[in-house]
């Protein structure tokens, strides 16, 4: 029987709780080896952001790294709920400037550092190759391989230039998926020569960039293992590790995810996932002290057992500790980040030549934001003109004004079309906006839902734009 060292099995384990003190359990942990804790929407204070339950994880866990998904954009924990002052990834790639993407990446940085967040889960580097895709969309830089991976070594370079960790994700890619692994276990069926020129492009620029981690998917590639998910098998993580080259610390999607641990539970993925060669098991938001010790006990039998080696737990534990001793405690930025001018985010938006015209148009402008679904990564943020106040109801619209009706994930079923009708059979000149991905025809694209993008449409329709809420991180 192998002999288990605690410590280790504490220090690869990534837990969430809820609230903004420190639970007893997590302290306990601490002091029994635990070298990481991530932030979530289960964590912002009632004033918004998560600088209260920050300063307390500095107080009561000194050294332990803190990780959040600050990908900017649509996906923000430092601003929840109120919405990011980022323009987001799409938006990056569409304007195509890698200076630009590496500025917005250390502006993050600026503000992680300021925290003492010192592990962002960031950046999405999938290539978004299906339009219909419920979970990536607008959190990648674009459909586009070569392009995704510039502006993946960018970011990573402007993040991790500020003290910042990087973590790539979602090895070996989401991005031609039509499920949601927060839900489902979702399948990208590309022969091994399209991986290799599509999924992996970015990832290998991450590699090359330096980026600190490698965030697995929870999402089945037949062309390199049709039995397991990517998490779950060491045949893609080798392809991560050989082919790619990286050395750096392999960071699990959160396993309490349908596409993790569904059939399986997180006790049992947690083992899975270290076997196949993960370091740092994210085990969810709301982990709980029950859990976080079922899962130790999990890896610690499997060890016992000979179903996980030793060394293997030996290896992840080493490569966990040596990110905390270089990540976990960022300088504080010796100035504010600075947020994009409006005027260079306008040119990414798409606008039909009806849009154009619409803009033009000196009528007074109405905003109608229609209530449109987010996905879990996302969560119940604030987006589009409504997070700054700039949105008014169907019914409140005055005659005489030309509407923007504005929706996220607007296809072909979207009440944003048969509210844009209504409103057109009142005489209203009325364009329809889509601040996501595009699934179907609308006049204009944000390419986006965080404030930021809805002050560069408010100006593009030629609309005093209320200025963009900075938040409390």
């Amino acid at each position: 029987m192998a002999t288990v060292d605690p410590r280790d099995v504490t220090a690869v384990l990534q837990p969430g709780f809820v609230g903004t003190d420190v639970p007893a359990w997590v302290r306990s942990a601490h002091v029994e080896g635990l070298v990481s804790v991530c932030l979530y929407g289960d964590n912002v204070g009632p004033a918004g952001g998560v600088a209260e339950v920050c300063a307390a994880l500095r107080r009561d866990l000194p050294g332990v790294l803190v990780a959040a998904d600050e990908e900017g954009g649509d996906v923000t924990r430092l601003h929840y709920p109120g919405g990011s002052t980022s323009v987001g990834n799409a938006v990056l790639g569409r304007l195509d400037d890698p200076a630009l993407t590496r500025r917005a990446a250390a502006g993050i940085g600026a503000e992680l550092s300021a925290l003492g967040i010192g592990l962002d889960l960031a950046p999405v580097v999938d290539v978004n190759s299906s339009p219909r895709n419920p979970v990536i969309g607008v959190r990648s830089f674009g459909d586009d391989p070569v392009a995704v991976g510039r502006h993946t070594a960018a970011w990573v370079e402007g993040l991790q230039g500020t003290g910042i960790a990087a973590c790539a994700k979602h090895f070996p890619g989401h991005g031609d998926t039509v499920a949601d692994s927060h839900h489902d276990l979702p399948r990208v069926d590309a022969s091994p020569e399209v991986l290799r020129e599509r999924e992996l492009v970015p990832f290998r620029a991450a590699v090359a960039a330096g980026v600190a981690c490698v965030m697995t998917s929870h999402i089945v590639v037949p062309a390199l293992d049709a039995d397991r998910p990517a998490t779950f098998s060491p045949t893609v993580l080798r392809v991560l590790r050989d082919e790619l080259g990286f050395d750096g610390v392999v960071v699990s999607d959160a396993l309490d995810m349908a596409g993790a641990s569904a059939g399986t539970g997180i006790p049992e993925a947690a083992v899975r996932a270290l076997a196949a060669g993960v370091d740092l098991l994210c085990l969810g938001s709301a982990t709980g002290p029950e859990l976080f010790d079922a899962v130790r006990d999990a890896v610690s039998t499997a060890v016992a057992d000979g179903r996980l080696p030793a060394a293997r737990l030996a290896e992840a534990a080493t490569r966990v500790r040596a990110l905390a001793d270089r990540w976990a405690s960022p300088a504080p930025p010796a100035s504010p980040p600075e947020l994009p001018p409006v005027e260079a985010v306008a040119p990414a938006l798409t606008l039909s030549a009806d849009a154009r015209a619409f803009a033009a148009d000196p009528a007074p402008l109405a905003v109608v934001q229609v209530a449109s679904g987010s996905n879990l990564a996302v969560g119940a943020v604030a987006w589009g003109p409504a997070a700054l106040g700039a949105a008014v109801a169907e019914d409140e619209v005055p005659a005489g004004a030309r509407v923007a009706v504005v929706g996220r994930s607007v296809d072909a079923e979207h009440p944003a079309h048969t509210v844009a009708d209504r409103l057109r059979a009142r005489g209203h000149r009325v364009v329809l906006v889509e601040c996501g991905w595009p699934r179907a025809a609308v006049d204009i694209v944000t390419w986006g839902a965080s404030p930021v993008l809805a002050r560069a449409l408010l100006t593009t329709l030629g609309a005093p734009a209320p200025r963009v809420p900075t938040g409390s991180p």
